[in-house]
């Protein structure tokens, strides 16, 4: 096979308000931000580290000549899961401490490495937040 994807570097998610995304994703999912300068467009953009991956918060409000994006750019669309060592109780524990909102959980799902015990919850767009441990 002449390629094979090995791994995501980082996603994009369209929102509504950078500073309050970014600001919720470092307080409920302890994501590190990064302001930074793209040579793809002028002015500064902002990242959410974790792990080995990042995701660009793109605001709604970007032209398609500032920031090259999908078709259909639309905030709340997204439905994503991260992986965490907690266990599904300090989760939720977590969340209520935050004052969010859980949505479902801890349910059993089916992950890319076996089984998932997941909570779910919403940023602040509405896209749908999935807080999952593996089993075992």
């Amino acid at each position: 096979m002449p390629l094979r994807v090995d791994a995501i570097d980082h996603l994009v998610i369209n929102v509504k308000d950078v500073g309050a995304s970014a600001s919720w994703y470092q307080r409920v999912l302890g994501m590190e931000r990064e302001d930074f300068i793209s040579g793809a467009g002028p002015g500064t953009r902002t990242a959410l580290k974790f792990g080995r991956q990042k995701i660009n918060l793109r605001p709604l409000s970007a032209s398609k000549e500032e920031w090259f994006t999908a078709d259909r750019e639309t905030a709340g669309s997204q439905d994503l899961c991260f992986l965490t060592l907690a266990q599904p109780q300090q989760v939720l524990n977590h969340l209520r401490d935050c004052g969010i909102k859980v949505e479902a959980g801890p349910v059993q799902k089916h992950g890319a490495q076996g089984t998932l015990i997941s909570v779910y919850c919403r940023d602040p767009d509405g896209s749908l937040i999935e807080l999952a441990s593996y089993i075992g």
